[in-house]
This record gives C-alpha cells, structure tokens and sequence, in this order.
C-alpha cells in the first residue's frame, strides 16, 4: 500500500487537491484517505445505537445503510488506521496532515516540510511519482 502524505498551511487546498487526486488514484487501485482533525474532535451523533455501543466500551461500532457504512474505532493512532487499511487491501493510503510524521510528502503551499518530494504539484504528476512514496508496512514482519 502507498502512503501519500499531503501537508500545508490551513485553507492551502490540501482537500480540493486530494478530492482531485481520488479519482485518479482509483483508476488504478483502491483508496482511503486518512484526515488529521487537529484540534478538532469530530462528535458522532448523540443519542444513537452506534454511539451508544461505542460510548459502552465497543472497540468498533459500524452503522449500515444503502450506501454506506459508518465506523467509529477507538483505536486511533495513524499506524493502527495504516495497518488496519493495509489488511483491508487499500493500494493508497493518502493522508491529510500530520505533519511532524515521516513520510515523503506533497507540500501544498509554501509550508516548510521534512521529506517533501513533491511542491504544489498537479494530479498528473503525483501518478507519474508513485514510485517516490513509501510502501506500508514499512517494516511489517510477515
């Protein structure tokens, strides 16, 4: 699995890139994307049976409907989630954020970044520089 980190400023354009980036990425294998909420703590819903069951101590609770499924996981480290998406089969795990983390890393903006290979590149040219991110597991023993 390819990890492709996507680093800058807030209100750079890392979202609008990565929502760019997808479509491309998924004509050639499957797609996760991992977003660092900072600061932010995103609030399941109140009140409802997935946030009940995880709210009593579930290690995973999935909500399902038609389109979707829902997953609420207390583990939440970055690599627990890499490693959880390596066994699911991902090809491309792309992050947003984390900065301080030592992945090679596209830079949007003008943020100063450890490992940057690519600088506000286009789409085309992150699909023709697959070959310049890591592959997870890293150092996984089989």
């Amino acid at each position: 699995m390819k990890i492709i980190q996507v680093v800058g400023s807030s209100n750079s354009g890392k979202t609008t890139f990565i929502k760019n980036l997808i479509p491309e990425l998924k004509k050639i294998g499957n797609v996760a994307v991992i977003k660092h909420l900072g600061d932010h703590t995103y609030h399941i819903e109140e009140g409802k049976d997935t946030t009940i069951f995880f709210d009593a101590g579930a290690d995973i609770s999935i909500g399902i409907d038609s389109h979707k499924a829902v997953v609420a996981i207390r583990k939440n480290t970055l690599e627990d989630i890499l490693s959880m998406l390596f066994d699911l089969g991902m090809d491309f795990a792309v992050i947003e954020g984390f900065k301080k983390r030592s992945y090679p890393k596209i830079v949007i903006g003008s943020l100063h970044a450890d490992k940057c290979i690519l600088t506000n590149p286009d789409v085309s040219e992150v699909i023709t520089s697959l070959n310049l991110f890591e592959n997870f597991p890293v150092n996984k023993i089989v």
